[in-house]
């Protein structure tokens, strides 16, 4: 049997509901209905982002996606400002801002224009494949673009719009992001600054088949340790003289990384590691160049990895821990740990956070939806929220739900959109008739 469109579903919930429950207000019930009449343009505008490359490197093709949400976003009201950056290596930044009333609550929507998929992938085109939608950031994150534009379209139909405080920071350069970090983020951090709620549009996670609320989002830090010996002919390993030999060494700093760090809702991955007589990484830090012999003690050897945790006290105290066990050498080595600069910090899950999950749930119930548990913090990423997360309470994952995101079969379930789209809608024309 074929299922019953979303505004369809709204319609039939308020029909049955008994009157005490049905409080989506006529504008709110509107809301549903647009943003179901628009699908397929929000569809079309999808294809359209996901057609055009903006690999996070295509400098050209990032600022083309920005003014294609130019173009939607202006005639909404909104005051559009392309904020270049290519002094970081990267395009730039969309900012939009729509100024209502006064005193009502300050939103801060945040996205972003770039993917992870270059001109060289060959993964580029939009392809329908029934209720999902396959391409290059069609999920991650032209679909969370597609759900802003469709929400705010919804908004303005029903008369919400007009009043509601909003800034939109569309970055382009989420997923690789520009140096040094701290200019890369500057505007995005002073927006979180003046804003009283922050809402992610990346990808909504489901667990168990349920759609989940995000009140957290861990950090993603990078480290390098690089181990020194001495280098002799291996007939001496382990003696007093030779020593036990760079390789050795890193290999007593990863084990006792993995038997030592792990606590609740962290992570450190090795995702490089090389090691011989000659070993030197690349400039960033992807690439290794290594030869050696069987026969000669390796001198060098060299690990690059990452770090994700929930808080900054958290972060700290792992960092602390990890470079103790780097500083209690082998036999006759060395080593030392360095960390990355630039890395994204975490976003905790706070009481305001929680707050603003119950009031989406409170949506979810008027809408007939089920309520949405908050996510374990573990089965998602790090994310620009998190810049602005020790300044303004928020909410991650508000933009569609999507399979196989960063690699080639990445697609979006096509139902999400407008769904995200009507929660998104009621939840930000709710917030906005909030005072300060």
């Amino acid at each position: 049997m074929k299922s019953l469109p979303f505004a369809a579903l709204v319609a039939l919930h308020l029909t049955l509901a008994p009157a005490a429950q049905a409080k989506l207000t006529k504008a709110e019930s509107g809301m549903a209905k647009t943003v179901e009449a628009e699908q397929p343009r929000s569809l079309a505008l999808l294809e359209k982002l996901v057609n055009q490359n903006s690999g996070s490197l295509n400098l050209e093709g990032v600022e083309k996606v920005g003014q294609m949400m130019r173009v939607e976003l202006e005639p909404l009201g909104f005051k559009v400002e392309w904020k270049p950056m290519t002094d970081t290596g990267r395009a730039g930044h969309l900012i939009a801002t729509h100024t209502g009333k006064p005193d009502a609550k300050r939103l801060l929507l945040i996205a972003h224009l770039d993917t992870v998929f270059e001109p060289d992938s060959p993964f580029q085109k939009f392809t329908r494949l029934g209720d999902m939608g396959e391409g290059p950031g069609a999920g991650d994150d032209k679909g969370g673009m597609v759900v802003i534009v469709a929400a705010l379209r919804a908004m303005q139909a029903a008369g919400t719009l007009k009043d509601s405080n909003i800034e939109i920071h569309m970055t382009g350069d989420e997923e690789d992001s520009g140096s040094p970090i701290e200019k890369a983020r500057a505007d995005l951090i002073a927006a979180g600054k003046r804003s009283d709620v922050a809402l992610d549009f990346e990808g909504l996670v489901r667990d168990n088949g349920a759609d989940m609320g995000s009140v957290a989002r861990r950090s993603s830090d990078s480290w390098t340790v690089t181990a020194t010996g001495k280098s002799a002919h291996s007939s001496g390993v382990f003696s007093a003289a030779a020593g036990d030999g760079a390789i050795y060494e890193l290999t007593r700093i990863i084990h006792r990384f993995r038997t030592e760090l792990p606590e609740p809702n962290l992570t450190f991955n090795v995702g490089l590691i090389a090691g011989g007589q000659q070993a030197e990484l690349d400039a960033g830090g992807i690439r290794a160049t290594v030869n050696g012999k069987t026969n000669i003690i390796a001198p060098i050897a060299i690990a690059r990895g990452d770090l994700r945790a929930l808080s900054p006290g958290q972060i700290e105290r792992v960092k602390a821990k990890m470079a103790a066990i780097v500083a209690e050498h082998a036999p006759g080595t060395d080593a030392k740990i360095a960390f990355d600069p630039g890395g994204y910090p975490s976003m905790a899950p706070t009481d305001g956070n929680r707050a603003l999950l119950t009031k989406l749930n409170g949506v979810n119930r008027d809408l007939g939806l089920a309520e949405m548990a908050p996510l374990d913090p573990l089965k998602r990423g790090a994310g620009d929220i998190s810049f602005v997360a020790a300044d303004v309470d928020g909410l991650a994952g508000l933009g569609p739900y999507s399979t196989g995101d960063h690699a080639p079969g990445e697609a979006v379930d096509i139902p999400s959109i407008a769904r995200q789209a009507t929660r998104a809608a009621i939840l930000m024309s709710r917030l906005s008739a909030e005072k300060r």
